[in-house]
């Protein structure tokens, strides 16, 4: 309630950018410092009149955001980068992160006016406006302790009840609230998906939350209404999902060593618990127009997918697809355009990033370009956003109970007060500010040494993202038939966002 009544003051003040308040760890470059009394911000965006546009600079030297306006100039047959809007691709679900509970603790253990300023720079008209959420049901590796939503009993006889299934305090005080308090930020409703790691270990093979204990088969239908009930409960909070998966990474029994809670499934059982099981039971439920995302694993993954998928009644079950990035260096793009061309029907986005077995590091650009090159070449394999993973972590990268620790686009420094913006966040920024909901991927040819992808945004806009990986800048004339051409100088080791209208 403090935190909301000092938003609630918040929107009473005037829009004027505030610069990052840099700060140079050990790294290549550097975080931007928030605290309750001051956080950087990008001025709300506004339709320039016909025949200007804007270019955001993000850099490796330490530009956030910088912007620079300037004019068209006249068409020229000189060589150009040119933009065809004739034709078009997918459209854009959105772009986001998760609540879990090591978000919830990290930005709880900030007073009330720092927290609501890290709310602010992920969902205000004044930080990069994510659309998305994803909600946990239950416990995840980025909880304090393991836990399903039916700890109470665990004898094996036992099976779903809605008096035996409860939410679990996590819920009210890490994942609610912040939901909630992001969706008045956002000024609507966010776009939620939710994604189960475990069942209850009674319902596993094993008895464990993680490791190779597959769902019994006499829970199945358990399993179906336990979903159904999550997303009763928390209509019952206000919150409603757009979407919601059949499992977070089912496929991680593979790597026996890791205990990341998991409900195994091989791919034909869990193809007859989507159609004999979650499929009829979503469809009939009250919750019959929520989206069933289908894989929400790796891109290796995505050819047991297509298995799944020649089963008629599956097809028509799944609406879309989750795609988690840890493995995408090892998997060609091809594997992500050849799905969609197979099945057009289905819209795909990123379900899950971050950086993970390194250590958690303040300042790393290197890390900022491996978000923004995963992202573009997504984008132009017709994915349709990209949500990251735990959007707060602290500075060592946590809390995980299974010391799974991994970096994050904000970290938090409870004991001083603050928190830390990496590149990460600004990387993610220049894609998630500029391109809202309904934005319709265009053409645009590409250019030696960088990497491009253009967008035309739904109120007529046109933002186009640019990554130069390079240690030198590099000249750029981009022709736009419609309005003319652009001439700019891209900066060494920089993402920049154009945009006009």
């Amino acid at each position: 309630m403090q935190r909301t009544l000092f938003f609630s003051m918040l929107l009473l003040s005037a829009n004027c950018s505030k610069k990052c308040n840099s700060r140079k760890y050990d790294q290549d470059s550097i975080v931007c410092v928030c605290n309750a009394d001051y956080c950087d911000t990008i001025d709300p965006l506004e339709p320039l009149p016909k025949g200007e546009y804007a270019v955001y600079t993000s850099d490796k030297n330490g530009m956030r955001f910088e912007k620079v306006s300037n004019r068209f100039t006249s068409l020229t047959n000189q060589k150009t980068v040119k933009i065809n809007r004739n034709n078009r691709y997918q459209e854009i679900i959105g772009f986001g992160g998760a609540f879990t509970d090591a978000t919830g603790i990290n930005i709880n253990s900030l007073n009330a006016k720092a927290g609501t300023n890290l709310l602010k720079s992920y969902f205000s008209k004044e930080g990069i406006e994510y659309n998305m959420g994803r909600v946990p049901i239950g416990g995840t590796d980025f909880s304090t302790h393991g836990y399903s939503y039916m700890d109470d009993n665990e004898s094996i006889e036992t099976h779903f009840t809605v008096r035996n299934f409860t939410l679990a305090k996590e819920d009210f005080n890490y994942k609610i609230p912040l939901i909630k308090e992001s969706e008045l930020i956002l000024g609507r409703k966010l776009k939620l998906f939710a994604s189960a790691w475990t069942s209850p270990k009674a319902w596993k093979t094993n008895g464990k939350y993680y490791g190779l204990g597959y769902l019994r088969k006499t829970n199945f239908q358990d399993w179906a209404d336990y979903h159904i009930r999550f997303l009763e409960l928390y209509e019952q909070q206000g919150l409603n999902f757009w979407g919601i998966s059949t499992g977070n990474e089912p496929l991680n029994y593979l790597l026996p060593f890791i205990k990341i809670p998991t409900v195994p499934f091989f791919w034909n059982n869990q193809v007859e618990w989507i159609n004999e099981h979650m499929g009829p039971t979503l469809r009939k439920s009250k919750f019959s127009e929520t989206k069933l995302i289908g894989l929400d694993d790796q891109r290796t993954f995505v050819p047991l997918l297509e298995l799944q998928l020649l089963n008629n009644v599956t097809r028509g079950f799944i609406d879309g697809v989750g795609v988690h990035w840890y493995m995408d260096k090892y998997i060609p793009n091809s594997v992500i355009s050849n799905f969609h061309r197979k099945y057009p029907e289905k819209f795909m986005f990123a379900s899950e990033a971050c950086i993970s077995s390194e250590p958690v590091v303040l300042g790393s650009w290197d890390r900022a370009e491996r978000y923004a090159d995963n992202i573009i070449d997504d984008l132009l394999n017709f994915m349709g956003g990209w949500v990251d993973w735990n959007m707060v972590l602290n500075v060592k990268g946590g809390p995980t109970y299974i010391n799974n620790f991994v970096d994050s686009p904000i970290l938090v420094d409870s004991s001083a007060g603050e928190f830390y913006k990496q590149p990460t966040f600004y990387a993610i920024g220049h894609f998630s500010k500029f391109l809202p909901e309904r934005s319709i991927h265009i053409d645009v040819e590409k250019q030696r040494g960088l990497k491009i992808v253009a967008f035309e945004r739904p109120d007529n806009g046109t933002a186009i993202i640019i990554l130069n990986k390079k240690i030198k800048s590099r000249a750029l004339k981009l022709a736009d038939p419609d309005r003319g051409e652009i001439i700019l100088n891209v900066a060494p080791k920089s993402v920049s966002t154009i945009v006009y209208w």
